[in-house]
């Protein structure tokens, strides 16, 4: 007979309500031991003569919130599949839950072997791109597209404009004349002669059939070391670059004054969603791109990226599907392989590649679902933007109208209520281009509570001149100049983008005492430059007041593009009497 007597609880049962004869040893679960793994629970919650008792078992599926988990319990299970799981089936036995069978476990960590996995990723795959398909797709509302930018295009004889507007205000603006083969030259690809090497300046003079020969500097020599007969570790310009030699190059600067274009011989093809590298290991992606879209990239340039060539993914890519990167990369190798056979047939300077019109090359910079549209008026060239944009963004097709039509707000109401297709205004003065262009021609732009910026441009850099003017201010000085400053580095910010001004640039804000007060300036012209995509530098205040800075210089600016020297003056600004000499 039992020590216990029956009703009462048997000190080795885990559970309260032990039938008669309690638990013999051999039934006797070690502490820590795993508890019911080869238990069975019965439709009516009750356990074999081998498991724990019914008011354990019951006790599992509703454990007290308050009672600290012990060694033994069991994870309840959610309270809709207890129910499904002890419902009997037709045979009278419980009907196992589903996946859940002991031949369909999986090993912790392991991967699956089912069959259907590869159609599962390809469906995941489907879904992923689906939805990053509607995401790129933009905003609407009412039907319209919404968006941060405007893209207005004008095509004159002679020369196109492309303006970019945010909200109304003009921030960017560019000029191209189309057979302008001598000046705007910047991307192109070519067969270059070199005319003659200078050990002293470390760099090499080439005949690319432009009016100026264009430089080429050693830090943008490529080169085959089996090329080379002696081969020292710092390989000097002479040794790798003869006179009268064949090369390979690319335009990376247009020539401005005086002096020819930049070159480079390490070769780039620029596509919608990324830029082909020939011959180079390059492997990146911008750093505009949040860290999770950059990590997904990551993971599609591993099985897009061609062995032998190098791969840049765009900011532009940001959304952008495998087959649309695969689509972009087949186009690029295929250009690069008429450049590379034309180079091989070529006797001497080449023009082998020439970047595309200056709308569909800004279109292919910057389009994307924050532009609530493209307005061109001409036929033709909205003809040729439709495709491109068509064939790489088709979502975004639609935001690309031709000025005058019916889709645009530049038409004119008939009687009828309905639009006519002859727009009112050109398309610059419809959107309030054209008068925003004056003022940036201007040496002298207001500040909106009153300050003036006055700006010069000389040969060695851009001098920019902060003034109060009429601004007075209501408290006192320094709390006037400080706020002065503050809306003119705002300002100097757009007029670099929208001017395009270059190389070094010398600001001089008015003087403050207070240094906090110089470290938000600077800290505010700063932020302001980060939507500059050109890069920039921006040192600290000097001792003199003065901030130096750097912009990228890749043309001559919107100034030259409106203005021809003077004859009378030389561009100096004012003519000498040399007759007081005597």
């Amino acid at each position: 007979m039992n020590e216990f007597s029956q009703g009462e609880p048997s000190p080795s049962s885990p559970s309260s309500g032990a039938s008669e004869g309690g638990t013999s040893s051999a039934q006797r679960r070690r502490r820590g031991s795993r508890g019911g793994r080869n238990r069975t629970r019965s439709a009516t919650g009750t356990t074999n003569p081998n498991s724990h008792s019914a008011d354990n078992a019951s006790e599992a599926g509703s454990v007290d919130p308050q009672r600290r988990p012990q060694i033994g319990d069991t994870r309840p299970a959610p309270r809709a599949a207890t129910t499904a799981s002890s419902a009997p089936s037709a045979s009278g036995e419980a009907k196992k839950p589903e996946g859940k069978s002991g031949n369909n476990k999986r090993r912790r960590g392991g991967r699956g072997r089912s069959g259907g996995s590869g159609a599962n990723r390809a469906r995941e795959s489907a879904v992923l791109d689906a939805d990053i398909v509607e995401r790129r797709r933009g905003r609407e509302r009412n039907g319209r597209p919404v968006g941060r930018y405007l893209m207005c295009v004008q095509v004159r004889d002679g020369f196109t404009q492309v303006a970019v507007l945010e909200g109304r205000k003009l921030i960017e603006h560019y000029v191209s004349r189309p057979a302008d083969d001598a000046n705007q030259i910047y991307g192109n690809i070519y067969i270059g002669r070199v005319q003659n090497v200078l050990p002293g300046m470390e760099a090499a003079f080439v005949d690319i059939s432009t009016p100026k020969n264009a430089v080429l500097y050693r830090g943008d020599v490529q080169y085959d070391t089996e090329d080379i007969v002696e081969k020292p570790e710092d390989k000097r310009i002479e040794e790798i670059l003869k006179a009268r030699q064949l090369i390979l190059c690319q335009v990376t600067k247009n020539p401005i004054s005086a002096k020819g274009a930049r070159l480079t011989q390490e070769v780039s093809l620029p596509g919608r969603f990324v830029v082909l590298i020939p011959h180079s290991k390059t492997y990146g992606i911008s750093k505009r791109l949040p860290d999770d879209e950059r990590k997904r990239l990551r993971s599609v340039l591993d099985r897009v990226k061609p062995a032998e060539h190098g791969l840049i993914v765009r900011t532009a890519a940001e959304h952008a599907t495998e087959q649309e990167l695969r689509a972009d990369m087949a186009r690029l190798l295929e250009e690069w392989e008429r450049i590379d056979a034309a180079a091989k047939k070529a006797t001497g300077p080449t023009l082998l590649y020439r970047e595309p019109s200056v709308a569909v090359r800004v279109i292919r910079e910057e389009f994307n679902a924050e532009y609530r549209g493209v307005i061109i008026d001409d036929q033709q060239l909205y003809e040729d933007v439709k495709g491109y944009v068509g064939a790489f963004n088709p979502e975004l097709a639609d935001r690309v109208e031709l000025y005058g039509s019916t889709s645009t707000s530049g038409g004119v109401d008939t009687a009828e209520g309905e639009e006519s297709d002859a727009p009112t205004l050109p398309i610059f003065e419809n959107y309030h281009v054209h008068e925003q262009l004056h003022k940036a021609l201007d040496r002298k732009v207001w500040l909106p509570s009153g300050g003036s910026l006055i700006i010069e441009h000389t040969e060695a850099l851009t001098v920019i001149d902060v003034n109060t003017g009429k601004n007075v201010g209501t408290s006192n000085l320094e709390e006037t100049v400080f706020h002065n400053n503050l809306e003119a580095a705002e300002e100097i910010a757009l007029q670099l983008r929208l001017r395009d001004i270059g190389g070094i640039i010398v600001i001089d804000f008015i003087d403050m005492e207070i240094k906090e007060n110089r470290r938000k300036v600077v800290d505010s012209f700063r932020s302001a430059l980060s939507r500059d995509k050109t890069r920039t530098q921006v040192l600290d205040v000097s001792d003199l007041g003065l901030v130096e800075m750097t912009r990228k210089r890749i043309g001559e600016g919107l100034l030259t593009s409106f203005a021809t020297p003077c004859p009378d003056c030389d561009a100096r600004g004012i003519v000498v009497d040399y007759g007081l000499i005597g």
